[in-house]
């Protein structure tokens, strides 16, 4: 069989490409979830290193995942994995976000309209605390309002349209939103399908939850002023 998956009668090949950083307590979770979905037990699973000692690829345990390492940054380690990939379909997955038990059905469906160029999923956040439902709430409206979905959410494009975009800049945040505004001004349409990707609260337990979400949404609206990406990270960190 070659590279990506091959989904039965979906006549769809997906590349799974989930950037890394000292993530090795979780990766090998996510690669048995995106194995147990329909279309992903044979699907091409390209993990890419962004720490030097290569901490994240030596713990997998899956011989079948491609293993790559890569300078720090999210947007050079998608390209990287994204070179490599032999699927029509490139999904960038974060390594502590879930698929939805369908993903791969969806993404075939989408694909069979020549007219959609990718896509995402609604958000949902591993965590039962309410605040975190008006999060949810808000970032799917806002991505269907905007067209901009965020990387979180298991963003996934055609291969020969990534390409011919350049792929993501590889700047130190912001990478997945300078992609879909991109998109949207190429005039690509994209779908935002209902199911949810599940992604962990880890971070906004660890800053605060009323800190992190306020942080982000100021972020983001200087990068929509045009701030410079460059200076946002020094405020993200």
């Amino acid at each position: 069989m070659s590279q990506g998956v091959a989904l039965k009668n979906l006549e769809c090949r997906v590349s799974v490409i989930i950037p890394v950083y000292c993530e090795s307590a979780v990766i090998n979770k996510t690669i048995t979830i995106v194995r147990l979905r329909r279309g992903g037990e044979t699907a091409e699973i390209i993990v890419v290193d962004g720490q030097a000692e290569g901490e994240t690829v030596a713990a997998i345990r899956d011989n079948a995942v491609r293993k790559l390492r890569s300078e720090k940054g999210r947007g050079g380690q998608l390209n990287r994995g994204a070179a490599i990939a032999a699927g029509d379909v490139l999904l960038f997955l974060h390594a502590d976000t879930v698929l939805p038990p369908a993903a791969f059905e969806r993404i075939a469906e989408a694909m069979r309209d020549e007219g959609c160029v990718g896509g995402a999923f609604n958000l949902r956040i591993d965590s039962r605390r309410a605040g975190f439902r008006v999060i949810e709430t808000v970032a799917s409206l806002r991505s269907r309002l905007t067209r901009i979905p965020y990387g979180d959410q298991a963003i996934f494009i055609r291969a020969s349209y990534f390409r011919t975009l350049g792929g993501f800049r590889e700047i130190p945040i912001m990478e997945d939103v300078d992609l879909m505004r991109r998109i949207k001004r190429k005039g690509g349409r994209i779908v935002i399908f209902r199911e949810p990707v599940i992604t962990s609260a880890r971070r906004w337990e660890k800053e605060g939850l009323v800190f992190g979400t306020i942080r982000n949404w100021f972020l983001m609206t200087l990068y929509l002023c045009g701030v410079s990406p460059e200076r946002l990270a020094r405020f993200y960190r």
